[in-house]
């Protein structure tokens, strides 16, 4: 993949939410760091990748130095460090985030996971809420080409996200 015209990288690691302490405290609660793959999130992830024709969709939980994967499909890696995460940024602001060409957008453009394997260049990512409200992580589809995701498209996600949220509480 040939990067574009401006060969000026830059990268801005996700900032940490106001309620890291308690966020952090409420994802532990949760138990789902680094157990075994569940049916019922590849389920989701598989769905929501098929329905928005993308390569890769993940349900990230952001700890404190790493995003972990609880579910992935098109992706090989368990997790990545926290401060290339794109879903960092997303549990930050706890909105949905677009990027429609992470090489131009000054947060991403430099990031290892844009301009190395898995070459993410769009990126739609929508908080996963806990009981107690805190964002915990994302459900996220990632595609290799720039991508403007329709309102309809987001919708989509944001539907599956919301049930992600109700399985993560159970």
């Amino acid at each position: 993949m040939q990067a574009p015209e401006d060969d000026r990288r830059t990268m801005q690691p996700p900032p940490v939410p106001a309620d890291e302490p308690e966020r952090l405290a409420a994802l532990a609660r949760t138990g789902l760091l680094d157990t075994p793959p569940a049916a019922a999130f590849d389920r989701i992830t598989r769905s929501v990748a098929g329905l928005l024709n993308v390569p890769m969709a993940l349900i990230s939980l952001v700890d404190e130095k790493r995003q972990w994967f609880l579910s992935r499909f098109g992706v090989d890696v368990t997790e990545t460090p926290r401060e290339v995460s794109f879903c960092g940024h997303a549990v930050a602001a706890r909105e949905t985030l677009l990027v429609v060409d992470a090489w131009r957008d000054p947060r991403f453009a430099g990031n290892p996971l844009v301009t190395g394997a898995p070459h993410i260049r769009a990126y739609l990512g929508v908080p996963l809420l806990g009981a107690d409200g805190h964002a915990l992580g994302t459900l996220c589809v990632l595609d290799r080409r720039v991508r403007a995701f329709t309102p309809e498209e987001r919708q989509i996600v944001e539907r599956y996200a919301r049930a992600v949220g109700l399985l993560i509480r159970r």
